[in-house]
């Protein structure tokens, strides 16, 4: 079995997920029907780079949720890992522990021992409609907004 799965599909319904948040409480995609949402993957709790992306979207929220904009991070990690996050860097959105790598399996993200960063923007009817596949850290939160952007203006 490979370990990355197929890939989800530009224009197609969004690959569905049930996962505990950090708190225990069960999200999934129809939880966010009527809303844009970014489902991002990011390899492991507590690591620069997670920090670094985390931070960027909560310093941008407030333009997320002037837009209607919902932010979903998932992990493999355990939701001890993520509260502890989530608390110590006052995250305004929510973080899915996916232990068993199943979400990851259905998005095409899993790797031997974390999940591949990657970034899914997917439509208030539940459509993907676009795959970051190369995360820029520095630039992630206002490169979604502009992609967003793009999608509503049909440029």
């Amino acid at each position: 079995m490979p370990l990355f799965g197929k890939l989800p599909v530009i224009g197609e319904s969004a690959p569905n997920f049930s996962l505990e948040d950090q708190d225990g409480n069960l999200r999934s995609l129809v939880d966010y029907k009527e809303k844009r949402l970014v489902v991002y993957f990011f390899p492991k709790a507590f690591t620069p780079g997670w920090t670094k992306q985390a931070c960027g979207f909560r310093d941008e929220s407030e333009k997320y949720n002037e837009l209607d904009i919902e932010v979903v991070g998932i992990s493999f990690d355990s939701k001890k890992a993520l509260i502890g996050f989530k608390e110590k860097f006052r995250i305004p959105f929510n973080f899915l522990s996916d232990k068993n790598r199943v979400v990851g399996k259905k998005y095409g993200v899993n790797n031997f021992l974390f999940a591949s960063r990657k970034t899914f923007l997917i439509d208030e009817k539940g459509i993907l409609i676009h795959i970051i596949e190369n995360v820029n850290l520095n630039s992630h939160p206002m490169d979604i907004l502009e992609l967003f952007e793009k999608v509503k203006t049909g440029d």
